[in-house]
C-alpha cells in the first residue's frame, strides 16, 4: 500500500543499450560522472531500475554505489521526511537504508492489517502492542510508514487508517513517557518549565507535530519583540546584550522595565488574554495551543510569562496559589522567606502585579503563608496534569475518557505509588471494559501499597475475573442474516447514512437488533415505552457526527436526503470506505452482517437515483 518498490536482487544483463554505445554515437558510460549521476537520479527511475542498471557494467556499478548520491537521491525522493535523521557528515549506506525502510513498511502493513481481525470485538488490549515493542527495524522507519497510511488520499483504507492511528498513538506516547521520566530525573535547575509543559502537550496530543524546538522558537520570537520595545525605552538596558538571560539582572528598576515591556507586547500588541469565556477547554492547558490561540488558563500563561522573563534576565518563581496559579517577583533580599518581600504577578490577568492582600481578594478568601511559597517544576507539572484530570472527569464521552486515561498515565509517571490515582485508573479501565489483565495488576499493586483498600480491591478483582471468564467463553461472532424470519421487520442496513427524526443528528448504521436488547432500566430511563412501537421494533447501533455512539429505534430514523461523511473517531473500526453516499463495511463487520451489503446497494440505487454513485 505505502511501502516502497523493493530494490530487490539485481538482474544481470539489464536493458540493452544502458551501457553500450550506439553505433553512431556516445554510450551512457561515456558520459561525465556528474551527468551520469544526474540521469540516474531522475525521478522516473525506480529502485528496481537502479538495481538493474548497476549490474550492466563496472562503470554503472560504481555510479550506483550504496553510499553514493544515486541511492541517497532515491531514498530522498521516496521518503523526504526521513532525511532529518541524517547528518551531512554521516557515512551512510543509502542502499541498506532503503532496504531497511522498505522492509519496515512491509512489517507495518502486516501488523496494521492484522489488528482488525484480532481486536474488532474489543479495545486493543495492553499486550496487543507487544509485537510492535520488539520491532527489528528503526522505530522512525515504522512510524513513517504509519504516517504514509494515515496520509493516504481519498476515502478508502479507513480501517487501515484507524489502526495505524492507534499504533502510532501508542508508540509516540511510550517515547514521550521515556522522555518525561528522564526529565524528572534531572537536577531541578535543569528542568525547564517550558519543556515540562511541552512534554504534557505531546503526550495528550501524540499525533500533532509538537516539539520543544518549534515551541521555543515561537517564545524566542516573542522575546525579540519585547527587546524591541525595551530598546525604545532604554537603549542601554542589559537585557539587550547578546548574552542576556545567562545572567540575572539584580536591579529591581531594570527588572520592572522588562516586565512592563513584556506586558506591552503580550497583552497589548499580541492580545494574549485569559480564556474566561471557555475556561474549561483542554486546549487552554496545551502550550502549543496557547501560542496559536493566544489564550489560556493561569498556569499555562504563567509558564509562558516566566520563560520569557527568564530569557531577559528576570527571575520569576511559580506559586501554587489555590484556584489561581501565580508568579512571584522578589522585591527584597534574594531568597527571602517573608511573603511581603514579593510582588505577585497574575499572567491570566494581563500581568497585573498584586500585593498579598490583593491575592486574597482575587480568590475571595484568606489563605495561610504556605500557599505563597515557590514550587518545583515537578509540582507545576502535577498541577497542570491535575487540571486535565478534572476536565476528563467532567463528561462521559470518548474524548473525555481518553483525556482521563492520558492524564492518569502522566500523573502516575510522576507519582507511581499514588493509591488514589491508581484506584481511579483501575476503575476507569473496569468501567470501559478494557485491559482486564492490567486492572488486576493495578489492584495487586494497590493492595501491596495500602492493605486497607482490600474491600474496594476485592470487589473489582471479583468482577474483573468474571469479565475475563466471559470473554473466554465467547465462541465467535454472532452472525445476523436478513433472510432469517425473525429479522423480516428490519428495514435499514449497515452503512446507510441516516437522520434522526426527532433530534436531527446525522449518523451511520453499524449494527442492528430485531428488537431492543437493552435492559429494563435503560428502556425506562430512555422512555422507550412512549414510542408507538415501544421496544418491540428493530433498534440500530449508530455512529453520530458529534462523536457519540447511540442506539436508535427504527421509527426514529429516516434516510438522509443529503448523505455525507460522518466524522466519528471509530468510523474505521467498522468501515473500509466511504463511497460518497454510503459506507462499505470492512471484512469483520461484513462477517457479522453478510447479507446487508446487497440491500445497502439496492437502497442507494432506489433512494439516490440521481446518479451520484
Amino acid at each position: 500500500m505505502a511501502a516502497a518498490e523493493s530494490p530487490g536482487p539485481a538482474v544481470a544483463g539489464g536493458p540493452r543499450g544502458a551501457a553500450e554505445a550506439d553505433a553512431d554515437g556516445m554510450g551512457l558510460t561515456d558520459l561525465p560522472g556528474e551527468l551520469l549521476e544526474l540521469i540516474l537520479c531522475c525521478d522516473v527511475l525506480g529502485a528496481a531500475d537502479i538495481g538493474r542498471v548497476s549490474c550492466t557494467c563496472r562503470r554503472l556499478r560504481e555510479a550506483c554505489q550504496p553510499r553514493g548520491k544515486v541511492w541517497r537521491e532515491r531514498f530522498r525522493l521516496r521518503w523526504p521526511s526521513l532525511l532529518k535523521y541524517y547528518s551531512h557528515t554521516d557515512s551512510v549506506s543509502w542502499l541498506e537504508e532503503y532496504k531497511a525502510r522498505h522492509n519496515a513498511g512491509l512489517e507495518a502493513q502486516r501488523i496494521v492489517a492484522s489488528f482488525s481481525k484480532r481486536f474488532f470485538s474489543e479495545h486493543v488490549p495492553c499486550d496487543g502492542f507487544s509485537d510492535i515493542e520488539t520491532l527489528g527495524c528503526p522505530s522512525h522507519f515504522f512510524e513513517d510508514e504509519l504516517m504514509c497510511i494515515l496520509n493516504m488520499e481519498g476515502r478508502k483504507g479507513l480501517t487501515w487508517k484507524y489502526y495505524a492511528k492507534k499504533i502510532l498513538y501508542f508508540l509516540r506516547q511510550q517515547n514521550i513517557l521515556k522522555n518525561l521520566k528522564e526529565y524528572l530525573q534531572r537536577p531541578t535547575d535543569r528542568q525547564s518549565f517550558l519543556e515540562g509543559a511541552v512534554l504534557i502537550d505531546q503526550y495528550c496530543n501524540p499525533l500533532s507535530d509538537i516539539c520543544l524546538k518549534s515551541v521555543q522558537a515561537q517564545v524566542d520570537d516573542i522575546t525579540d519583540k519585547v527587546r524591541k520595545v525595551l530598546r525604545t525605552k532604554n537603549p542601554r538596558h542589559p537585557s539587550l546584550a547578546s548574552k542576556a538571560g545567562e545572567v540575572l539582572i539584580p536591579e529591581v528598576e531594570l527588572q520592572r522595565q522588562v516586565l512592563d515591556a513584556m506586558n506591552c507586547v503580550l497583552y497589548e500588541q499580541l492580545k494574549y488574554k485569559g480564556n474566561e469565556l471557555d475556561y474549561y477547554n483542554s486546549l487552554n492547558s496545551y502550550i502549543h495551543q496557547v501560542l496559536i490561540r493566544r489564550t489560556g488558563i493561569p498556569i499555562s500563561l504563567s509558564v509562558l510569562y516566566l520563560t520569557i522573563a527568564r530569557q531577559l534576565g528576570v527571575k520569576l518563581e511559580p506559586v501554587n496559589f489555590p484556584s489561581h496559579f501565580l508568579l512571584r517577583w522578589c522585591q527584597g533580599k534574594e531568597g527571602s522567606t517573608d511573603i511581603f518581600d514579593y510582588t505577585y504577578i497574575d499572567a491570566f490577568g494581563k500581568g497585573k502585579q498584586l500585593t498579598v492582600k490583593e491575592c486574597e481578594y482575587l480568590i475571595g478568601h484568606h489563605v495561610t503563608e504556605e500557599f505563597y511559597g515557590v514550587v518545583t517544576s515537578k509540582e507545576v507539572l502535577q498541577r497542570m496534569v491535575g487540571n486535565l484530570l478534572n476536565l476528563g472527569k467532567r463528561e462521559s464521552t470518548d474524548q473525555s475518557y481518553q483525556l482521563l486515561r492520558d492524564s492518569l498515565d502522566l500523573y502516575l509517571a510522576m507519582y507511581p505509588d499514588n493509591v488514589q490515582h491508581l484506584m481511579l485508573q483501575a476503575r476507569l479501565y473496569f468501567h470501559l471494559g478494557i485491559w482486564p489483565e492490567k486492572v488486576l495488576d493495578i489492584l495487586q499493586h494497590i493492595q501491596a501499597l495500602d492493605p486497607s483498600q482490600h474491600g474496594a480491591v476485592g470487589y473489582l478483582v471479583q468482577h474483573t475475573l468474571e469479565h475475563i471468564e466471559r470473554r473466554k467463553e465467547e465462541v465467535g461472532p454472532e452472525v445476523k442474516r436478513r433472510s432469517d424470519e425473525k429479522h423480516k421487520e428490519v428495514c435499514f442496513s449497515i452503512g446507510l447514512i441516516m437522520k434522526h427524526k426527532r433530534y436531527g443528528y446525522n449518523c451511520v448504521i453499524y449494527g442492528w437488533d430485531p428488537a431492543c436488547m437493552m435492559g429494563h432500566e435503560w428502556i425506562r430511563n430512555m422512555n422507550v415505552h412512549s414510542l408507538p412501537h415501544g421496544p418491540h421494533q428493530p433498534f440500530y447501533n449508530v455512529l453520530v457526527e458529534d462523536g457519540s455512539c447511540r442506539y436508535a429505534a427504527q421509527e426514529n430514523l429516516e434516510y438522509n436526503s443529503e448523505p455525507r461523511e460522518i466524522p466519528h473517531p471509530d468510523i474505521g473500526r467498522y468501515f473500509s470506505e466511504f463511497t460518497g453516499i454510503h459506507y462499505l463495511a470492512n471484512t469483520e463487520l461484513e462477517i457479522r452482517y453478510p447479507e446487508d451489503l446487497e440491500l445497502t446497494r439496492a437502497t442507494v440505487q432506489k433512494i439516490y437515483s440521481s446518479g451520484k454513485e
